[in-house]
């Protein structure tokens, strides 16, 4: 690792003008590209304070080795250089936007005597028109199959219409009139081309017109009487409507624009855009990015764009995203640029477009928590996560069983905690166990911490004992991970599995070096010696160990990173789930709850007939007995428990389904 203080340019030699700059490492390959509109107060920031700077960037500075920069005119022409650069030389500490998945488009091949209509992937080619990008392949073909009765473009494969060319006899298609038959001379080039230009134009939005044409001709065959032709016309209209229907409308005013929504946690981010043409949505696509450094969501939208419609030719009029871009002004004027037209960069606040960009942003949540699962799901890649997670904490084996611990509150109240259990790198959620703070009041997270590791190993030695044995992972008869977790040991009295039986290799605490001390101290009080403690602290995502002064860090795009971050965010899930079920609980309690004989029906229809508890309270017992399903015995019951001294609200000391005393 490189000192940077070792290569940081010489005082005054940075000059105070927009550029782009370059860091290299030890062998002149370029690690990071970045943009300025002053080269010099932007790289002084890399070098005045590196103590107060993100940990991904102090590794990036520690990574290079010297920096160079060029100097540009504008700050239009450092962002085109700047995307240059990216992709010419692919640094590994830049954003890079992969695509989740390879994306289906509508293309229309005129660039050929007769164009085709087809289902076109991968890389862009010259004169082929692009409608799209579709979630799925069989969306488009039931589109195009709709469209065929209007619109008889051919879709034969070059080799297909070749032969037929040949043996001068069309094929199904145009036997059924889905098809023109350029092949065989029913048409002639110009007609045709002109079919797949009509063809575009409604995939482009412009409908009404078709649709009214048809309708005319319609109405003509009808008064002329030609009954079998004016059929065939309506069903040709009414194949336009069933290919309208499958695109959703969502704006009136048939606007064209692109929303872009973004849905990151602290190492990636997924941005899916919606293509509306017509105020219908055209196409969906999705990318997936690893955040190597420390960027904002205006950040990620600046990169985005750059990237993305740098080489596109359909740059919408207008563009919505969740955040301007730092240099809006520079990236309109790029946008229009490569548009030959003007752009505008808008944040959707409310309306439609607002509800639109909500829609948006749900699509890349989901795609980013399905980009996870599936990576979650690989064997190769959770062995190597356990693998790496081995050597980061040097343990003796490595951890096939983790619990990950958080605690939950609001300002102190309805204090709970959450444990959740991975093995071999998958939840385990019949594991899960809930524990509810007793001992500790008020908000301290340090002794609830010790409070709940504390009780749930006691019920571990507990098991232990009464099994006659101590259960552990690396005994000889459980060396099946699988096996283990699917047949836990059997309690002779119940029948039941011992929920606590087996001792985890590793626990992990959601906090710092305190939380991670209340731990490991908790354990060593109950003489517990083989289970492994560590903290993450969120803030840094760094792993700390007791009693060491310095955390543990681990590669950011490292296999163990995302392990060890799915773990903590579920166990705060969970704990987040089951604080606001108490919560809930406690808000809605009512001296009513603990009236002897008293159901939820009978509560409610209370209530309901008095309408506050106070007007029920100030009832007589006669009173009370109005109500459909209160007796007069009832009434004086419940009279008597309202009007004494207040019942207080029922708490559950008992234990949660699965929590130990």
């Amino acid at each position: 690792m490189a000192d940077p203080a070792t290569y940081r340019p010489a005082p005054g030699s940075i000059p105070d003008s927009p550029g782009v700059y370059r860091f290299r490492d030890e062998h002149g390959r370029v690690i990071y590209v970045g943009k300025a509109k002053s080269l010099r107060s932007r790289l002084n920031s890399y070098f005045a304070d590196f103590a107060g700077l993100h940990p991904r960037t102090q590794t990036m500075l520690q990574t290079a080795a010297r920096v160079d920069w060029t100097v540009v005119g504008t700050e239009v022409e450092a962002l085109q250089l700047e995307y240059s650069w990216i992709k010419e030389f692919d640094p590994r500490f830049n954003v890079r936007y992969r695509d989740d998945k390879s994306y289906p488009y509508l293309a229309v091949t005129l660039d050929e005597e007769f164009p085709r209509v087809m289902v076109m992937r991968g890389a862009k080619r010259k004169g082929v028109r692009y409608f799209g990008p579709y979630s799925h392949a069989w969306a488009i073909r039931e589109t195009v199959d709709q469209l065929l009765r209007v619109f008889p473009v051919r879709t034969c494969r070059p080799g297909v219409f070749k032969r037929q060319r040949q043996l001068d006899r069309p094929c199904l298609l145009g036997y059924i009139d889905k098809c023109s038959a350029p092949c065989v001379g029913r048409v002639t080039p110009e007609e045709h081309r002109l079919l797949a230009e009509d063809f575009c134009d409604f995939m482009a939005g412009n409908t009404s017109r078709f649709t009214k044409r048809l309708e005319r001709l319609m109405r003509e065959a009808a008064a002329s009487q030609e009954y079998e032709r004016a059929a065939r016309l309506r069903d040709d209209i009414r194949a336009l409507e069933r290919a309208l229907e499958k695109q959703t409308v969502v704006l009136a005013d048939g606007t064209d624009l692109d929303m872009i929504a973004f849905y990151e946690d602290e190492l990636e981010a997924a941005v899916q855009v919606f293509y509306v043409r017509g105020g219908r949505i055209r196409g969906q696509r999705g990318w997936v990015v690893d955040k190597v450094e420390a960027v904002t969501t205006a950040d990620l939208v600046e990169h985005f764009l750059i990237q993305i419609y740098s080489e596109s030719d359909s740059v919408p009029r207008d563009v919505y995203v969740p955040a301007l871009p730092p240099d809006e002004q520079a990236m309109t004027e790029l946008l229009a640029e490569q548009r030959g037209g003007p752009v505008r960069l808008r944040v959707p606040r409310r309306g439609d477009k607002k509800a639109l960009m909500e829609t948006v942003q749900r699509n890349a949540m989901e795609a980013l928590k399905q980009h996870k699962t599936r990576r979650a799901s690989d064997l190769t890649t959770r062995s190597k996560a356990l693998q790496e997670l081995q050597e980061a904490l040097e343990l003796d084996e490595a951890p096939l069983r983790i619990e990950c611990y958080d605690v939950s509150n609001l300002q102190g109240t309805n204090v709970v905690a959450s444990m959740v259990v991975f093995e071999d790198g998958l939840a385990r959620k019949s594991e899960y166990r809930r524990f509810t703070i007793k001992a500790v009041e008020g908000q301290d997270d340090v002794r609830s911490i010790h409070e709940v590791i504390t009780r749930r190993f006691k019920r571990y030695l507990a098991e232990s004992e009464r099994a006659g044995e101590l259960d552990t992972l690396a005994g000889d008869d459980l060396d099946d991970l699988e096996d283990a977790g699917a047949h836990q040991p059997i309690d002779p009295e119940t029948g039941r599995p011992r929920k606590f039986a087996y001792p985890p290799n590793l626990v992990i605490v959601d906090g710092g070096p305190p939380q991670v001390a209340a731990a490991q101290r908790a354990l060593d009080e109950l003489g517990i010696d083989d289970v492994e403690v560590c903290g993450i602290a969120k803030r840094l995502e760094e792993l700390w160990l007791p009693g060491d002064d310095d955390p543990v860090i681990l590669p950011r795009n490292s296999e163990s990173m995302y392990l060890v971050q799915r773990v903590r965010d579920e166990a705060h899930r969970f704990a987040i789930n089951f604080h606001r079920q108490r919560r809930s609980k406690s808000m809605t309690a009512s001296e009513l709850d603990n009236v002897p004989g008293l159901g939820p029906a009978r509560r409610k229809a209370l209530l309901k007939h008095f309408g506050s508890l106070k007007r029920l309270k100030e009832a007589t017992p006669e009173q009370i007995a109005e109500v459909p399903g209160i007796g007069l015995q009832s009434a004086r019951q419940i009279s008597a428990a309202l009007g004494g001294a207040p019942i207080a609200t029922g708490t559950d000391d008992g234990e949660h389904r699965g929590e130990p005393r």
